[in-house]
């Protein structure tokens, strides 16, 4: 092992940061939008129809299949869901001293 520490599961996993960002938004909206499914205490098939995806759609996305969603797709699935899904920006790191 090198020791070698990083910032999150995704700078491990990929070395392109913006890679790594994308990642990590995806698999925050896909444990949202499982959360929030599960919240509802209702059928795989009502809860799919909230969200406008269809039931196999919505087992994939619950299974965790994440290589089946892009960015885009997860975030029109929480907002029909009705979360209030923002970006956060902030400015550039600062080098070290």
């Amino acid at each position: 092992m090198s020791g070698e520490t990083f910032a999150s599961v995704w700078d491990a996993l990929e070395d392109d940061p913006a890679k790594a960002r994308k990642l990590e938004m995806q698999s925050l909206l896909m444990i949202a939008l499982s959360d929030l499914v599960k919240s509802w205490e209702t059928t795989q098939k009502d809860a799919a129809a909230r969200l406008g995806v269809s039931q196999p759609r919505l087992n994939n996305l619950l299974q965790g299949k994440f290589n089946k969603f892009t960015l885009d797709a997860l975030l029109k699935m929480a907002v029909r869901g009705g979360l209030d899904v923002a970006l956060k920006i902030k400015g550039p790191k600062k080098p070290k001293a």
